[in-house]
Formats: structure tokens, C-alpha cells, sequence
């Protein structure tokens, strides 16, 4: 590292959290210039809507990547171009904790740069959504809002939560914390993890691997997928598998859409075999218009929303600050993505 650090921020963050940024030391030379990225269209939105740039803001954006060593962000631009565009990027950290598919589709795995994620900053949400979509058909919303619709009084008999096999597939910082959500409502908490690695998590009822799906499923009420998509994990959820989910079972998707066989899990739905599902992600995002799940009364559809809360640009600047501080000194970084394990 230089005596100076250039730093670029390539994201939309509030002006105080640039100032935080800009405080962790004075050998930062930080660079932000909104006018030159997307603008967001909702709070900690880090994909935006992209500005349209003259010849002179072209400029201004290729130097400020020249000169960067350290990227909040990737290049909104050609990010597959970061070597030529970026000669001195050493380290860029996400805005994101799934980023595998995005380094591998853009070529960035051959680079030498080092990635940090962004997880553990979404894990409370997406813990929260996981529980949210199983109370919600648990506690039969659907019906609730059919009759409240039609203006129809008629007192029903409901179902719990605990009590409930809840099985948590994918135990890193977002499924630990799906775990101990549910042990809190006194769900029974199955944890499948990797094969061969060892996990410390004391919420759990047991302990087990992607290998022990097939004798879980039948077991389950509710699935809760949360594992980040790399070569092992696509498809992992099989028209099989889904097969073997118990009658009545509730699918909650919160890690990536290729992971869960779509079209097996739609035909679950549609013939009753499942009782609902609760997917923030696709196969296909945006979720196509003819898409048959729009229009299921037991799926809840959220369009890859729900890690995102308004507090998310104060967390990741938290990470971020965190990390310089740690790049300044030497020490390891937080979050390394791993190119071997796709995350």
C-alpha cells in the first residue's frame, strides 16, 4: 500500500456516511461523486438508475477508477473490465453477501483482487421474512384476507407455529440467525449444513448435512432455504426433494432462486401437496409477468426485498469502516470471499 490510499465509493451512500468513511484515517483519498452513479430509487438501493454521461463525466468516472485502490462497489459500468479500468484495485467490498454468480459471470475470479461480502449485515431481515412467511400461511393470512374482503364474520380454528419442525438449510451468518428466530418461538430447528464442516450453533435442536436432506424432508413443516448459490448448491432443493417435503409443508426461499427446482415447486402449489411458500428470489428476476406464481393464493412473492431495510447503508458503512481500519493495519479483512467455495 501507498502512503496514500485512494478509496472509491461506487454506490449511492447518504453524505454522512461518506464523512464516516472519510474520518477512519487522514492517508484516505476518498472519492465520491454522485452526479457519476446510479441513483436510487429506494433506500440503501445499490443498483439504481443509471445516469447517462457525457464525455467529460466519462472522464471524471474512468480517473476516479484509475485511482482507486479500494472500491465500495463495483464499476456500475463494465465491471468485467475492472483489471484495465482499475490497474491498482486491490480489494473491493460488496454491497452484497451473495456475490458469487456476479464475480464468476463477470470473469473476476481470474483477477487478483480480494472480494469482502457484505454478510451478516442482512441477516436479521431476512431471519425476520423467513418468520413472517411462515406465520403468514401457519396463521392462514390468505384465508383472513378473503374473508375480510367479502365482509364475511365466521370464527375458524387456527394453527401454531411452535411446536413446528422448522428445517434451516445454509448455516452462515443469515441461517444462524433464521435459526435462533425460530428456536425463540419454540420450533423444533433442524440446521443442514456443508458436508464435513463443523458448526457451533446452540439453538439448534440438530445438527446436519446438505448428505441427510432425504430423511430431514419428510420430517419438515417448514423449509427454509438460505444457503448462497454455487455449483453445489444449484438445485439442490430437486423436484425430487420437494417431493419429499411432508403434506402440507410451507417453502421459504431467501437465498437464490436456481437452488429450489421452480417449476416442481409451482406444481407442489398448485396441487395442494405444499401449503404455501414464501420466496424473495427466482429463478428468473425479475419474476416474469406470465409466471403462474403470480397468481397462486399460497405463495407470497416479494421481488428479492426483503434483506433490504432503510438502516442497510448505516451497517455496511459500519463493515466497510471496520475493514479499512483493518486494511490500513494489515490484518485480515472481514468477510473474504472464497473463490474455491463460491462465497
Amino acid at each position: 500500500m501507498s502512503a496514500r490510499l485512494g478509496v472509491l465509493i461506487a454506490s449511492y451512500f447518504e453524505p454522512e456516511l461518506v464523512r464516516r468513511i472519510a474520518a477512519v484515517d487522514p492517508r484516505l483519498d476518498v472519492v465520491y461523486e454522485p452526479d457519476l452513479l446510479p441513483a436510487p430509487r429506494y433506500a440503501a438501493d445499490h443498483t439504481g438508475s443509471p445516469p447517462r454521461l457525457d464525455a467529460a463525466a466519462q472522464d471524471r468516472w474512468a480517473r476516479a477508477l484509475a485511482a482507486a485502490e479500494v472500491s465500495l462497489g463495483f464499476d456500475w459500468q463494465a465491471p468485467a473490465e475492472l483489471p484495465t479500468r482499475a490497474p491498482g484495485l486491490r480489494w473491493v467490498q460488496a454491497t452484497s453477501a451473495g456475490i458469487g454468480a456476479f464475480v464468476r459471470d463477470a470473469g473476476l475470479e481470474r483477477t487478483g483482487i480480494t472480494f469482502t461480502t457484505a454478510a451478516g449485515i442482512h441477516a436479521v431481515p431476512l431471519a425476520e421474512f423467513a418468520v413472517l412467511g411462515a406465520l403468514h400461511f401457519v396463521k392462514g393470512v390468505p384465508a383472513l384476507r378473503a374473508r375480510q374482503a367479502a365482509h364475511h364474520w365466521e370464527r375458524f380454528t387456527t394453527a401454531q407455529l411452535a411446536g413446528r419442525t422448522v428445517t434451516v438449510v445454509g448455516l452462515g451468518g443469515i441461517g444462524r440467525q433464521v435459526v435462533a428466530s425460530f428456536a425463540a418461538l419454540g420450533c423444533r430447528v433442524l440446521g443442514v449444513g456443508r458436508p464435513g464442516r463443523a458448526y457451533d450453533i446452540g439453538s439448534v435442536s440438530g445438527l446436519h448435512s446438505t448428505d441427510d436432506l432425504d430423511a430431514l424432508l419428510p420430517h419438515t413443516d417448514v423449509l427454509v432455504v438460505c444457503t448462497p448459490l454455487t455449483p453445489a448448491t444449484e438445485g439442490l432443493i430437486s423436484a425430487t426433494r420437494i417431493g419429499l417435503l411432508k403434506r402440507g409443508a410451507i417453502v421459504v426461499n431467501i437465498g437464490r432462486g436456481p437452488i429450489v427446482d421452480e417449476p416442481a415447486l409451482t406444481a407442489a402449489l398448485r396441487d395442494g401437496s405444499l401449503a404455501g411458500a414464501a420466496l424473495d428470489v427466482f429463478e428468473t428476476e425479475p419474476l416474469p409477468a406470465d409466471s403462474p406464481l403470480w397468481e397462486l393464493d399460497n405463495v407470497l412473492v416479494s421481488p428479492h426485498s426483503a434483506a433490504t431495510v432503510d438502516t442497510e447503508n448505516a451497517a455496511i458503512t459500519d463493515l466497510f469502516c471496520d475493514n479499512l481500519r483493518r486494511y490500513l493495519d494489515g490484518r485480515d479483512l472481514r468477510n473474504v470471499y472464497s473463490r474455491e467455495l463460491g462465497y
